[in-house]
């Protein structure tokens, strides 16, 4: 049954490969090698894996090219839109400066002038109090003046009628001297009255005045304050996304601080406390402290690592978290031997050189106790106690230590525990 069996297959066989003489001949005999149907069915088989093998291979190429250009591309396209935001969040940050700085210089300009014209207001009151004072003694000097008038009037009647001769005379001249003196007290009268009118005048004028300056400076501090408001929210915003207490983070960089001086000096203080203070000062204080905040937040953003650790095209390959069976504390961006690498943050080298599975190793610590590693680096380029700053070139990616492929591998650490740098990176997306 078996040999029946196999006579048909190698019957079937020789139908579909019949047995095919290969002859070589030489000068002086000639031989030939039988290709049985067996062999030429190994044979093809070879040569199908072998092309099915050559296909696969070159789709898995080309497919690798276009994921990569796919990736380059978009990484170029982020690298755009994050500088340009970035020139753009710092030239609405210096004009936000520069106009603060400008209404600040008007500000005080106006506030000099209010305190002048308060100055003259208190001095036209002053002179229409004394006016008024001098007024109602004039009234009463001209009071007693007519009283004693009339009271002449009446005793010149009366010696009249007794005397007239001599006596007449004497009490014509004292009422002459009288009616004198009644005209010159009028006089005086009406121009102290004119004055104090003047003076009433001028004070209304100046109180018009300082109300309409009163509404000028409301609209500006209005302005400035909408302003500030724009500017600090996205970048308190910032920490808050990558897990950091924007209210600690201000409070250590301005411990750390040690500029002094400057625009960001209050206007005006006072032993009264903020009752001896006007509002419009108040205000100018406010805007400055949230400038005096705004230039803390900048040299913050410049102490954490939110900026990427590469600026030329690269594409992601191995992101944070379990890896086979084993957790993976950062990320991992390929790119060509020698790409750049650079500072995500300023900060200070804690080391630079050759550590196990890292290959070669840069350990920058910054602020706020965040640290950040850039693994399997082909050079290092700084030395350990370099202090560097954010976008300053650390070393060139590589293929050392236990690695697949040139590759940099990016960490953050908080506290020695290692935090998905992804965070980081994206919470700088959204602002810059």
């Amino acid at each position: 049954m078996t040999s029946r069996l196999a006579q048909r297959v190698h019957a079937a066989l020789e139908r579909r490969f019949p047995e095919r003489r290969l002859f070589i001949r030489s000068d002086d005999h000639t031989r030939f090698i039988r290709l049985r149907p067996g062999t030429q069915i190994a044979f093809w088989t070879v040569s199908a894996l072998t092309l099915g093998w050559t296909i696969v291979a070159t789709a898995i190429v080309l497919m690798d090219s276009i994921g990569a250009g796919n990736f380059r591309a978009q990484a170029e396209r982020d690298q755009a839109v994050y500088e340009d935001r970035l020139l753009a969040m710092a030239a609405e940050r210096d004009a936000y400066a520069a106009e603060a700085a400008s209404a600040r210089e008007r500000f005080a300009a106006a506030l000099a002038q209010v305190s002048a014209m308060q100055s003259e207001l208190l001095a036209a009151e002053e002179r229409a109090r004394e006016l008024s004072t001098s007024l109602a003694v004039v009234q009463d000097t001209l009071r007693r003046a007519v009283a004693e008038r009339e009271d002449a009037q009446t005793r010149l009647a009366a010696m009249t009628a007794d005397e007239p001769g001599a006596a007449t005379s004497e009490l014509a001249d004292a009422l002459d001297f009288v009616t004198d003196a009644l005209a010159d007290t009028a006089a005086d009268r009406d121009r102290h009255a004119s004055m104090a009118e003047e003076a009433t005048r001028l004070a209304g004028d100046l109180d018009l005045e300082l109300r309409l300056m009163e509404e000028r400076n409301d609209e500006i501090f209005r302005q400035l304050e909408e302003a500030m408001q724009i500017s600090v929210e996205p970048l308190d915003n910032l920490f808050r996304t990558a897990g950091l207490d924007p209210d600690r983070i201000i409070e250590e960089v301005r411990r750390g601080y040690s500029g002094t001086g400057g625009p960001l000096t209050p206007i005006a203080y006072s032993t009264m406390g903020p009752a001896g203070i006007d509002d419009g000062t108040m205000r100018a204080n406010r805007i400055l402290d949230q400038l005096d905040q705004l230039n803390l937040y900048r040299i913050a953003v410049e102490r954490v690592p939110f900026a990427l650790p590469l600026q030329d095209s690269f594409r992601w390959t191995s992101g944070f978290g379990t890896r086979w069976g084993r957790m993976h504390e950062g990320v991992d961006m390929a790119g060509p031997v020698g790409t750049p690498v650079y500072a995500t943050a300023d900060g200070v080298v804690v080391f630079a050189g050759w550590e196990s599975g890292y290959g070669r190793l840069v350990r920058i610590r910054h602020d706020f106790g965040i640290e950040t590693r850039y693994a399997h680096l082909n050079a290092i380029r700084v030395e350990v106690g370099q202090r560097v700053s954010r976008g300053e070139r650390i070393g060139d990616m590589g293929n050392s230590g236990r690695s697949t492929g040139p590759h940099l591998h990016y960490e953050i650490r908080v506290g020695g525990q290692p935090i998905n740098p992804m965070i980081y990176i994206r919470a700088g997306d959204d602002v810059f």
